[in-house]
Order: C-alpha cells, then sequence, then structure tokens
C-alpha cells in the first residue's frame, strides 16, 4: 500500500536520557525505524550509508554542534554521485533564546526548532510538521 512505508529518523543528541526519550517516542508512537547516537562523527558515518526521512540532532552538542553536523552531511549529500536529497531537520536545543539558533530557524531546511525541556506531544506535533504529516484523526 502506498503511504505505509516505514520512515527512519538519525537523532544525535549528547544528553543520552533525550536521546532515548526521542528514539523511544518515535519507535512507540509512530513506529519509525530510529538511529540515534550521542556522537556526532558516528551519525555522520551512519548518514553516509543510510537514508532518512528526518534528522533530529541537538543544537549544542561538545565539538561538534548540530548545525556544523548537519551542514557537514548536505555537503557530502550534495557531491554524492548522483546527488542525495538532504531531509528535513529538527533542531533540539536547551539555548532556546540563544541568538544562532534563532538564525537558524530561518534557514531552508531547518524546518523544526523543539526547546527543551519538552512534552511528548509537542515533539510529536513537531515531527509531523517536519515530515508534512497532519496527525490522523481520532
Amino acid at each position: 500500500m502506498a503511504g505505509t512505508e516505514t520512515k527512519r529518523a538519525l537523532i544525535v543528541d549528547d544528553d543520552l536520557t533525550v536521546l532515548r526519550l526521542i528514539r523511544e517516542t518515535l519507535q512507540n508512537f509512530l513506529r519509525w525505524e530510529v538511529d540515534s547516537s550521542p556522537k556526532p562523527e558516528y551519525a555522520f558515518e551512519l548518514a553516509l550509508k543510510k537514508d532518512y526521512d528526518l534528522m533530529i540532532f541537538d543544537f549544542s552538542m561538545p565539538m561538534i554542534d548540530g548545525t556544523l553536523l548537519f551542514l557537514l552531511i548536505s555537503k557530502a549529500y550534495e557531491n554524492a554521485t548522483p546527488p542525495r536529497r538532504m531531509p528535513p531537520l529538527l533542531l533540539v536545543s536547551g539555548q532556546g533564546q540563544d541568538q544562532r539558533a534563532q538564525e537558524l530557524r530561518r534557514e531552508a531546511r531547518v524546518l523544526g526548532y523543539l526547546p527543551k525541556p519538552f512534552t511528548i506531544n509537542r515533539l510529536l506535533e513537531k515531527v509531523r510538521e517536519c515530515i508534512g504529516e497532519t496527525p490522523a484523526a481520532a
């Protein structure tokens, strides 16, 4: 049946509690396949090997933040043969008022921004917005 293929997400957050919450929410509520890592460099490798429908990155991580990781992946995708489609990005951040976070919300492929702390319902709402789905009528 068309439109029922399983979606896949890549999640990167150095806060393991948040990482687990997002992963389990997508797996249990949406039945998505999820790859996750607290290490941006491992996530970069995953992104080169697999295709994703959505990427969810923590904005603020040591060494490589979520936006730099997204930029690196998008450069690799653009230079691939053939070029690969970059999925939308949902940025998660504890620094909601951060100037850079505000600027990024205007970036074309940054489709969502989720300040911490957040509820599971808010997470699901943001994920659906990013992939262009409306919640099913109850």
